[in-house]
């Protein structure tokens, strides 16, 4: 009588499938005993998603990281205690209208959408700063405290939220601007469906670390392609 042999699947396999669609910032490279390259779990991102203080690790792997990144992965995950008002004097055909329109950070509004519209949303189209040293982004500058904000900015949004002029001069040129995108990205992502798609309009200053940020938070799978749009100095529309 023939013994029938039975493979039954890898567990690991199928818990690192579950944790990579969850966390795929979580998913990383390191080397094993037998000095191979092999795919890991980040333990310190994985627990920094899932804790309310920063996780500091030492231990070698493959990662794109910045100053404050763990920091910027609190702030995506803080509660807000905030509420959306309507103005229906300022709205047309409020009752009726399928449209919403949203005045507010950009951060606590992605938060307060992420109840009503969490995995709905089929599209979402942005354009960041795209950090000429010209213009303004959040000041997600964490060692600083608020008063030194005040002080050192003097530039507030509609809201009220602090903007700073990130200039090249700026010693955290590149470290402020990855700061105040990763944690809307990280929300945004949450917001989107199983067949939704994110554009993001940006220019060469900060396409590649873009590109990094968004393999990290979406998963480098995800990525469709980019489309280049190329503006004529003529009087001609640009293409």
């Amino acid at each position: 009588m023939d013994k029938l042999k039975m493979h039954t699947p890898n567990k690991a396999d199928e818990n690192f499938e579950k944790l990579a669609e969850l966390f795929p910032n979580a998913v990383t490279e390191t080397i094993d005993e037998n000095g191979e390259v092999v795919r890991a779990i980040d333990k310190d991102m994985l627990m920094q998603e899932i804790n309310c203080k920063v996780v500091d690790g030492r231990e070698e792997r493959y990662q794109f990281t910045w100053p404050d990144k763990k920091k910027s992965v609190l702030l995506a995950n803080a509660p807000i205690n905030k509420t959306l008002r309507p103005c229906r004097e300022e709205s047309v055909d409020f009752d009726t209208t399928e449209n919403l329109y949203i005045e507010g950070d950009n951060l606590e509004v992605l938060k307060l959408l992420q109840e009503t519209y969490l995995g709905k949303v089929k599209m979402i189209y942005i354009d960041p700063p795209y950090n000429t040293g010209n213009d303004f982004v959040y000041a997600d500058d964490f060692s600083q405290s608020a008063e030194e904000y005040l002080e050192n900015s003097g530039q507030f949004d509609d809201e009220g939220n602090r903007l700073v002029q990130n200039t090249e001069r700026n010693g955290r040129f590149h470290t402020d601007w990855l700061n105040m995108i990763y944690p809307r990205l990280k929300l945004a992502k949450d917001l989107l469906s199983d067949d939704g798609v994110i554009f993001i309009s940006i220019d060469d200053n900060e396409v590649a670390n873009l590109k990094k940020i968004c393999d990290e938070v979406f998963g480098n799978n995800s990525f469709v392609s980019n489309i280049i749009w190329q503006k004529k100095t003529g009087a001609s529309d640009a293409n």
